[in-house]
Parts: C-alpha cells; structure tokens; sequence
C-alpha cells in the first residue's frame, strides 16, 4: 500500500476528510502546506524520498498561500503587487491563476526528477481544468458535448455585440479562473432592450466585487454593465444558456465525480435558481430518483468520455445535464471531490478513490 502525500492545506475540510478517510482505511498520509511548499521547495520534496503518490489540493482554505500566488502572478505579469483580498472578494483572479500556473509548472518539473512518485492528477491538466474556457474547449475538441462557446468578453458592449452576432437574448457569462460559481452571471434580455442579470458577484459602490451565497439580481442597465465590466476585467467568457430541467423543488444539475476514469459519486444539485451550486445552500438530490435509465447511461456514457479529456488525472469531477437520453458537461473540476457523506458503492469520495488505486495496483503487485 503505496503512502500518500497531499500539498494543501491541513486545516481545511479537503485535506481533513481525506486524512480520516486515510485513517479509516489505513493508508499513510503526510501533509505539506502550500505555503510552506511555496517558500521552499525543499518541503515537499523532503516528504517525497520514498515511492508514494501525491495529491494536488486547492490552495484556496489557506489566504497566505493565495495570497503569496496573486503576487507571483502580478510579478509574472508586470503588475505591481496587489493588496490582500479582504475575505470573498474576487480580486485580480488573472493574476492569482498566473501565479497558479507557474508554481504547478515548478511542481511537475520537480515531480519529474522522481520517478517513483505517482501523481492524481497531473499538474498540467489542473491547470487546464481551472482555465474554465481552456477546458471547454479541450472537451469539444474531444467530442464531449458542452454549452456552445461564444468565447472571452471583454466587458458588456463586447458581450451584447456577441448576442447580436448570434441572434441570442440569454447567455451565461463566466469568471474564467472561478471556482464554485464565483463570478457567474446568468444574463438575459427582451426584444424591449430590458436587461437582467442573475449572479453571485456582488459589485460594491467603491468598485470591489464579492462572491455572496444568496445570487443577486441586477436590473438597473448602469449597475449591471458595471457588473460585467468588473467581471470581465479578471478573465471571462460566455457560452449559450443550456436550460436546466426541472423538479418539484427546482433547477438541478448533476456532480459526477470519476475515479480513474469510471463514474462514480453522483449528486443532483436543486436549487430555485439558475446557479445550482452546494455551496450556494442548493439541496442535495438522488440523481437516480431524479432521471430514468437511460439519463443515467448517458450521465455516465458523457462523464467518462470526459474524462478521457483528462487521461493523466485520476479524480475530476464534471458538472453536467441530462435529459432525454443526452447528456452534456457544462464544467469539469480538478478538485471536484469535496463532496462530504455522499457515498457510492458504501465509499464515500476519498475511501473510493483510496480503493481505486489499491485496485489498479493489485495486477502489478500480482506480476
């Protein structure tokens, strides 16, 4: 039983339900901060000396390391550093992300040197899952089904030019390098020119943007294209509305989380609104109560097809739709795993995860 070495944050609900899950099933489990890794590469690579697998967590449960990334990316870009983001503000996401990019760049190079470590996910199909707009287009290229892109957009004239363009009145609009629907816009229009913007940005009179749980809706023109211009500044793009299908409680959507390539943990997310995500207080749903057999084969079908988008990452988790026998992805997420009691198979994310690898390992052990 190969141990595991997790880079996060060891305070944050990622990292402490993978290490009891780890516990429970009696798989080693080290873990070195980000921004200890951060400030001297050494950290980790103390920690990988002897074969093991390592396991990638977001930096985000932990603001040192956030914020030593943003001004990594600032540097990278020529900008000069930002200041702390105050807590749920969405600031400089570009840069945060250019910094992301370059320290998982170092993180493969160092990876490379040492042959006997197993990666998840690889480095860069992480960062290739957190450029929202770069994976889309990955999953096209691969013949996934997806919302049709209409590209970046560089603020509000740039996206109502778009709509003209193709003839669209409903769009959503999407922060680039968000995370849980942070930055998301759900933007629509009527032949009298009237506008309306359902999102979980927040605009503040000084000119901040926050993520808020509870979406807003902008209707006020003047507020609203100061909404998408402070969201289009940081990386956005747009892809057409892809209705959600309906319950007796709302919108849902579906989180399917693959492990080595097989579908998995699979969760309806109900909400009143058009943003469905958990985090934003939608409820949890049983997909197979809520779709007939063949959505689940085509849930599946697509999840997996998606995946193979990804062949060197072995968790991702996709948010999709699935109706009448099709299914499409409308994002995939390198660390889509935090899906705390939903099990499968009795397993819930991490235990399976922990059970697909000892699995793929018996035939080598075996030879």
């Amino acid at each position: 039983m190969l141990p595991w070495v997790v880079l996060g944050a060891a305070a944050g609900k990622r990292v402490r339900g993978l290490a009891a899950a780890a516990h429970a099933c009696g798989v080693p489990v080290a873990t070195v901060e980000w921004r200890d890794w951060l400030a001297d590469p050494g950290a980790l690579g103390r920690r990988l000396q002897q074969p093991c697998r390592l396991k990638l967590e977001p930096p985000g449960d932990d603001a040192d390391a956030h914020l030593a990334l943003l001004h990594l990316g600032c540097a990278r870009l020529g900008r000069p550093p930002c200041e702390p983001p105050a807590h749920g503000e969405l600031l400089a996401a570009d840069a945060w992300f250019e910094g992301f990019r370059a320290a998982l760049a170092r993180l493969a190079a160092q990876v490379a040197a040492l042959p006997h470590v197993e990666l998840v996910n690889a480095p860069d199909e992480i960062v290739a899952m957190t450029d929202k707009l770069e994976c889309q287009r990955r999953l096209q290229t691969a013949g996934v089904p997806t919302p049709a892109l209409l590209g970046p957009v560089s603020g509000h004239d740039d996206l109502v030019a778009r709509l003209d363009q193709h003839g669209l009145d409903r769009v959503f609009v999407k922060a680039r390098y968000g995370s849980s629907a942070a930055g998301v816009i759900a933007y629509r229009r009527n032949g009298r020119g009237l506008e309306q913007a359902t999102t979980t940005a927040s605009l503040q009179p000084d000119g901040r943007l926050f993520n808020v749980k509870r979406p807003r809706i902008y209707t006020d023109r003047a507020a609203l294209r100061r909404l998408v211009d402070a969201v289009a500044a940081q990386g956005a793009y747009a892809e057409v509305w892809m209705p959600k299908p309906r319950c007796d409680a709302g919108h849902f959507d579906l989180r399917v989380l693959t492990l080595r390539g097989r579908a998995a943990h699979r969760v309806a997310r109900i909400g009143s609104r058009t943003v469905t995500n958990l985090h934003l207080d939608s409820a949890r749903g049983d997909a197979a109560a809520l779709l007939d057999a063949a959505d689940l084969a085509a849930l599946e079908r697509t999840a997996e097809a998606a995946a193979r988008a990804f062949p060197r990452s072995a968790v991702i988790g996709f948010d999709a739709i699935a109706r009448r026998g099709a299914a499409a992805v409308l994002e995939a997420n390198a660390f889509g795993d935090l899906l705390p009691g939903l099990l499968w198979n009795g397993r819930d994310t991490y235990a399976a995860a922990f059970e697909a690898f000892e699995a793929f390992d018996a035939p080598r052990m075996a030879t």
